[in-house]
This record gives structure tokens, C-alpha cells and sequence, in this order.
């Protein structure tokens, strides 16, 4: 027995059909429209079985039984509206404090030997300092960058 079966009302049913015969949207769109359809096990659906649907619309069953739970658990809206697309963003690893302490280390003298600060020599002395346990030569690069400093 089916945990989230579908079950459409006459508003839903006409809405779906309309967005497959007109020809306009996504593919995604279209093929959620038909499962939808085809799933209905209301009194004018044709409450086709998942093996039904996957065999005629050439999708795989955890599709079909996605698209169920979708329906029952968040809603019709939510089955036929795509859904927001959010960009990962990364984890800042050097914060304000860091970011001055690394700008005071690059403003300080040049270790003995050395004639002028290197992102890769920054980067291994910010690390022997104990300020972060690992840094990359980007990272410096691109907080100096942030700040205006040039090493040159």
C-alpha cells in the first residue's frame, strides 16, 4: 500500500492539463504535470500504478514516489513551482581580527633573508605565528587584495 497516494481535485486536474497541452514551460514542469495526472487515484483519475508512469514517461519509480511526497507533504504549489536555487556560500575562515593581524604582518620587516614578503611566505609565517591552523597563499592573497595593500 502506497504511504502518499494522490489525490486531485477538479481545480487541480484542469490547472495540470492545461499546463501540458499548452506547450509552454519547462520539461521538468511537464513531466511532474503528467505523473501527477496519471497518479490521481481520485474518482476521475485513471490511478495508473508507479511501474504505469515509469514505463510511459521513461522516469524511474523514486521519481514518481518523490513527486507523490511532495504533493501530500508541501503541497500542490510546490510540485509545479520550481524551487528556489541557492548558491553555497563558503565558510569565511579569516574574519576582521585575522584580517589585521595578517595586514601587520605584512606592513612588519621581511624575515632575515629575505628581501620582501612573498602570499606563500605570509601564508606559512601567519600560520607559525598560531594566529589560524592553515591558510592558503590565496586566501592571503585575496584579503590583501580586499584591503588595498600591495606587497610591491
Amino acid at each position: 500500500m502506497k504511504k502518499y497516494v494522490v489525490h486531485l481535485s477538479t481545480d487541480e486536474r484542469t490547472l495540470l492539463s492545461k499546463m501540458v497541452s499548452s506547450g509552454r514551460g519547462s520539461a521538468r514542469l511537464f513531466t511532474r504535470a503528467r505523473i501527477l495526472l496519471k497518479a490521481d487515484q481520485s474518482e476521475t483519475g485513471p490511478a495508473w500504478s508507479d511501474e504505469q508512469i515509469s514505463q510511459a514517461f521513461d522516469v524511474t519509480i523514486q521519481t514518481i514516489e518523490r513527486v507523490r511526497h511532495q504533493l501530500v507533504i508541501e503541497g500542490f504549489d510546490s510540485v509545479i513551482s520550481r524551487r528556489d536555487y541557492h548558491l553555497k556560500t563558503p565558510r569565511r575562515k579569516m574574519d576582521g581580527d585575522l584580517e589585521a593581524h595578517l595586514v601587520a604582518l605584512a606592513c612588519s620587516k621581511v624575515a632575515e633573508g629575505r628581501t620582501r614578503w612573498t602570499l606563500r611566505l605570509l601564508a606559512d609565517s601567519f600560520v607559525e605565528l598560531g594566529y589560524i591552523d592553515h591558510i592558503s597563499h590565496e586566501t592571503v592573497r585575496r584579503t590583501l587584495k580586499k584591503t588595498k595593500l600591495s606587497l610591491g
